[in-house]
């Protein structure tokens, strides 16, 4: 089991290829790629199928404020044509989504991951809500939830936290749209301009920014890719709930979600966007698991289980 644990360890972090090299230099002991990968994936995968997942509702007051992030990351895949007949052509790669969420109490820097890959997005709501609960998340917490503009975050955070729940826009997210605009609104004075509709939207005063855009909107007949203030326009018009960055600045709220964006890059992309490296779809969400176990500090609380189950 000491030794299971060492290579799971390793294949945790690092190419199944390179682990049998790092076998020798640390311990002396010779094992093929192929043993390490069988071992790492089925402990990853016994920590996907004992996964706690909380779906009751908490009973206790909880704390005050949660900040919540949730955010999704391309992974490559590999799905294998067990019925073809020419097994040298029965492989398709494409990438696919892996939805990664963290929640924490405000103030705090030690966040709660989880992640979902073959799931809906439904589960990855679940996910965000197990997180919260885990964090603190009671009948009077309120969740500050930050986030890009896709729909199904939105959406998740409504049907997840109801009233106790709010979604706020990232900030830079819409900032990369106005970017875009300035250059048709402000030819040669990007920046000036570009700073006073940052302002406008930290007061809350978005009809404004819209009032300025809509005096440059592109025609209906030009293409979308070609009309960057038409597009920022929308973006804006269609999300007047999300926009509450006063508040948020207010009570020393972040209004960006960079913390996701970053928790991407060493939870998952570190590992599973190796270069050369695909996934099944299978052993993708187990390798996710694997993962946030880590994240999660319940590295050492697995393997004792594992030890008193021997």
């Amino acid at each position: 089991m000491a030794l299971q644990r060492v290579i799971t360890d390793f294949g945790a972090d690092h190419a199944f290829a390179l682990v049998p090299k790092k076998l020798q230099e640390h311990y002396g002991i010779d094992l093929s790629a192929s043993t390490v990968r069988a071992i790492t994936e089925h402990h990853a995968e016994q920590i996907y199928q004992t996964e706690e997942r909380i779906t009751d509702q908490p009973k206790t007051e909880g704390c005050k404020i949660l900040i919540g992030e949730i955010d999704g990351s391309m992974i490559p895949i590999v799905k294998v044509d067990e019925e073809a007949t020419d097994k040298r052509k029965n492989k398709t790669l494409q990438w696919q989504e892996a939805r990664l969420c963290l929640v924490h109490e405000a103030g705090s820097t030690t966040p709660t991951f989880g992640a979902t890959f073959s799931g809906t997005v439904a589960d990855a709501g679940q996910q965000l809500y197990h997180c919260a609960v885990q964090s603190g998340f009671g009948k009077k917490t309120h969740l500050h939830a930050v986030g890009d503009g896709a729909t199904w975050i939105a959406d998740q955070i409504d049907e997840q936290f109801g009233a106790q729940g709010s979604y706020l826009i990232d900030f830079y997210h819409i900032c990369d749209y106005l970017a875009a605009a300035a250059k048709s609104c402000a030819p040669g004075n990007e920046k000036a301009w570009m700073n006073k509709q940052k302002d406008q939207l930290k007061q809350n005063n978005y009809p404004s920014v819209l009032e300025e855009l809509d005096a440059f909107l592109e025609a209906d007949t030009i293409e979308a890719q070609s009309a960057p203030v038409r597009a920022c326009y929308r973006y804006i018009k269609n999300r007047p709930n999300q926009l509450d960055y006063k508040a948020a600045l207010a009570e020393g709220l972040p209004i960006g979600s960079g913390e996701i964006e970053s928790a991407h890059r060493y939870v998952i992309q570190q590992r599973l966007k190796l270069p050369g490296a695909w996934w099944t779809p299978d052993n993708a969400d187990s390798m996710l698991a694997l993962r946030i176990i880590r994240a999660n500090e319940k590295w050492d609380e697995y393997w004792n289980q594992q030890r008193q189950a021997a």
